[in-house]
């Protein structure tokens, strides 16, 4: 089963994520089919901290992925906060 889930990147007390879309049996920093947006929680005031490629998640969730639980809010607040501005 296909899932797009957090791959954790980054160093010690800086972590930094990539939102993959991977098998389910894969390790979480594992191999991946397709990196569809990034994370990043300790970003500085100038910095982007959340991109996601909002058409690329809908087509793996129409061919059956599951997104992950984090994933999942991530991209419910990350589409509301897009929405309006388009």
């Amino acid at each position: 089963m296909v899932v797009i889930r957090m791959s954790r990147g980054g160093s010690k007390k800086r972590p930094f994520y990539n939102l993959v879309a991977t098998d389910s049996r894969n390790r979480r920093d594992g191999r991946f089919i397709e990196r569809v947006g990034f994370y990043n929680p300790v970003a500085s005031e100038g910095e982007e901290s959340l991109r996601i490629a909002l058409d690329r998640v809908e087509y793996w969730k129409q061919n059956g992925a599951q997104l992950s639980p984090v994933v999942a809010r991530l991209v419910k607040g990350y589409g509301e906060k897009v929405a309006p501005a388009a």
